[in-house]
């Protein structure tokens, strides 16, 4: 399920970023509402979640306002200190589905998130993956090929979710860096082939067929070659 998090304060962004991964959900970071709108319109979400306030004159209502007016139905969650009834009442007729004030608990916002997705419709991603003879548990963070344990750091783990989530498509380098490093430019370093060799090695070194590949000059595909 995909969120784009649209809050200015790095370290509550930081801090949502890791709780959301944790719990399965692929998070896209922005913090200014310019960009948050863009890719609000540029890109399909399952869900949103939006800073009331933000730091380029512009608050996060006046983005939901703005994606409404274009048809836009993507679930909005908005965060705010603005506690008082009519602000939380404000929030909701601008479009909001749901508005939840800090301070909060990450419980609290994973199960209001979790209610937003069912009232949309929006399918939760099982938490076994599977490609062939290997399975992928997100749940219990283990990874098996042909009944064997695989064991993977917490970044290969990631990685390889997002490679199987994303089976049969071709992911670029800057595709891996913004969702699996959360990383939004070229650093110039080769810390995508040194991971992508390191989980080859473990996922598909000694099984048949192979599942990790390299698109020359393009990125890699997850899948069986056909």
């Amino acid at each position: 399920m995909r969120i784009l998090l649209i809050e200015d304060e790095i370290d509550m962004a930081r801090y949502l970023s890791a709780g959301l991964q944790e719990a399965g959900y692929q998070v896209t970071h922005c913090a200014d509402a310019q960009s948050g709108l863009r890719l609000a319109q540029e890109q399909a979400w399952d869900l949103l979640i939006v800073d009331r306030m933000l730091p380029d004159e512009q608050e996060g209502l006046t983005i939901i306002k703005t994606l409404r007016q274009a048809h836009i139905a993507t679930p909005v969650l908005v965060l705010s200190a603005l506690a008082s009834l009519d602000e939380r009442v404000r929030g909701l007729r601008e479009g909001a589905d749901d508005y939840l004030t800090k301070p909060f608990a990450l419980p609290e916002l994973l199960a209001r998130l979790e209610a937003l997705s069912r009232r949309a419709g929006v399918q939760e991603y099982s938490p076994l993956l599977n490609v062939a003879d290997l399975t992928l548990d997100t749940r219990n963070r283990k990874a098996e090929r042909a009944g064997t344990l695989i064991n993977l750091q917490p970044r290969e783990f990631r990685l390889l979710e997002y490679l199987i989530r994303t089976q049969g498509q071709v992911v670029t380098r800057s595709m891996l860096l913004k969702d699996v490093w959360d990383i939004h430019f070229d650093p110039g370093t080769n810390v995508i082939d040194v991971q992508i060799s390191r989980l080859r090695n473990k996922v598909d070194k000694g099984y048949h067929p192979p599942l990790l590949h390299t698109i020359r000059g393009i990125g890699y595909r997850f899948g069986i070659h056909e």
